[in-house]
């Protein structure tokens, strides 16, 4: 027993060393990597439960490391809005007894996530439609995030089809993340997913995401952030075709 755990607490903490060098050098990218990786392991609902405070611990750094938090929070706010309702409303699907599904949700978000960043394609939306369209991006944002842990689509592709700045990207990224895991931790509390013996758990996670970022920058001045992009992409494309395959055969 005592092998096992040893065991287990090392997977989750090359886990997140992992999950925090990613977004050390892209700037995003923890819970995708915790969720993708973890996923193979354990039941999404403990992944997603694991990641909370990394994830949120970085995306709040990330948040205030820019200087224009409050012109983007009045610009997307409609989109936020809808990540909280969507994902209230499908918390109960990751935490509930839909364990497979969660499962082979979890996998298409991660294969459609790694196909649309190696094809780089670059959208552009026109300011006209941005008020209508915000608020379905978030509630999809949120759906797919209550029912797989991921918060990356269809929200990080649209905030790259905005007309913004490179750091106000990258803050405008980690204000969707923040917002995204609050919503997800309230809707998995309220499930009785996430208790007091997850908060400890998930702290734990916190210092190897942290090393992980401090790895990330390094690695971001000595290889193209292009080059290590795509080939995160090939990886989490290859991770989602796994957790299909393991969801049905």
């Amino acid at each position: 027993m005592t092998s096992f755990f040893t065991a287990q607490i090392a997977v989750i903490a090359l886990t997140f060393v992992l999950a925090g060098t990613v977004k050390g050098v892209t700037g995003m990218g923890l819970p995708t990597v915790a969720m993708g990786v973890l996923g193979a392991f354990m039941l999404p609902v403990q992944a997603a439960a694991l990641l909370i405070l990394p994830s949120f611990v970085t995306n709040v750094w990330q948040l205030f490391a820019g200087p224009r938090f409050g012109t983007l929070a009045r610009r997307l706010w409609p989109m936020l809005i809808g990540i909280v309702i969507g994902t209230l409303i499908a918390a109960s699907f990751i935490a509930g007894g839909a364990a497979h599904w969660a499962v082979t949700g979890l996998g298409l978000a991660l294969m459609v996530y790694g196909a649309v960043g190696l094809l780089a394609r670059q959208f552009s939306v026109p300011g006209r439609i941005e008020n209508r369209l915000s608020p379905i991006v978030g509630l999809v944002t949120g759906f797919i995030t209550g029912g797989t842990g991921v918060f990356v689509i269809p929200a990080v592709p649209y905030l790259q089809a905005l007309d913004l700045t490179k750091e106000e990207l990258v803050q405008a990224l980690g204000l969707s993340f923040t917002v995204s895991t609050i919503a997800l931790a309230a809707g998995l509390a309220r499930e009785h997913a996430f208790v007091i013996g997850d908060i400890r758990n998930s702290l734990f996670a916190v210092a190897p995401a942290l090393l992980g970022m401090w790895i990330g920058q390094g690695i971001r001045n000595r290889v193209s952030p292009a080059t290590f992009r795509r080939w995160l992409f090939v990886c989490l494309l290859g991770l989602g075709l796994e957790m299909l395959l393991r969801s049905y055969l």
